[in-house]
């Protein structure tokens, strides 16, 4: 394995959670992964979490390794809520005038939605397709479309396959607003500005970190900007295509231990240090 040197230059590495952290589909969190992240902390470097869940559906072994951790700096809903020792650094709610537009027009066109706030999901109405693809995010989940009359609301997830793509693109609703597919029958609709990297930016300008010193792990489309604009972007071996070709490097499959093998490569963990697992 060759080696690289990122220990001078890293103060902060952000991983998303699913497919990177956690095998989704199989509840599988590596082994390595809290030692990994417990020897970051060891070595005056901050571990973080930056993804499109909402708070509120980290899958239960994320929320214990955040807690058993100390991992206190979260980027969430791609980049729409930024918060640092629980405390908001960074929030963009979506105007609710904004998204009653897009109800309209996705109830004319029989589109089932959810809304997603910091601290709840409520959906338009359960259906199997509503189910498949929430359940495996979270199943407390409840029917309330007046939720955003009276909540923030940072994502709509709109329930439609690709088949939909180009009614939705070119219906108008999209004005201010962008779509990154992240289930065959769902998409994250948040605004166009919004990204991890925006939150990413918020966090590090109240750390007085420079993004240079930015490192992040990501899998999938909505990692694009991220993996573009931190100092040092690491897709994983199970990445789409496209993240790979724009990453600065590709570390092994995450059921490779793809996240402990990198932060051993770059210098950042040491093979020499006990792995225990306790922070």
């Amino acid at each position: 394995m060759s080696q690289l040197n990122y220990r001078d230059r890293i103060k902060v590495v952000f991983f998303d959670i699913d497919e990177t952290l956690i095998v989704k589909d199989k509840d599988y969190l590596p082994t390595t992964v809290k030692p990994a992240i417990c020897q970051l902390k060891a070595n005056g470097i901050i571990p973080a979490i930056a993804t499109g869940r909402a708070p509120c559906s980290f899958p239960p072994q994320i929320k214990e390794l955040v807690a058993e951790t100390g991992i206190d700096l979260l980027v969430t809903m791609n980049g729409q809520y930024v918060s640092y020792r629980g405390e908001a650094l960074a929030k963009h709610p979506i105007a609710a005038e904004k998204i009653q537009q897009v109800i309209d027009f996705l109830e004319q066109h029989h589109i089932e939605y959810a809304f997603v706030s910091n601290h709840a999901i409520a959906v338009s109405q359960i259906t199997p397709i509503v189910r498949s693809a929430m359940d495996p995010l979270r199943t407390d989940y409840h029917v309330d479309k007046d939720f955003f009359k009276t909540h923030d609301v940072f994502q709509i997830l709109p329930f439609y396959d690709a088949s939909k793509d180009e009614l939705i693109a070119n219906s108008g609703i999209l004005d201010g607003l962008k779509t990154v597919r992240w289930h065959p029958h769902s998409v994250d609709l948040f605004e166009a500005e919004g990204s991890k990297a925006r939150g990413i930016l918020a966090a590090i300008r109240h750390l007085g970190f420079n993004i240079e010193n930015v490192m992040a792990f990501g899998d999938g489309l909505n990692d694009v900007e991220m993996l573009s604009t931190v100092g040092v972007g690491v897709a994983m071996g199970n990445a789409h295509e496209e993240l790979k070709k724009l990453a600065d490097h590709v570390t092994e499959h995450i059921e490779n231990d793809g996240i402990y093998r990198f932060l051993l490569q770059s210098g950042l963990i040491n093979e020499n240090n006990e792995i225990t697992g306790e922070c």
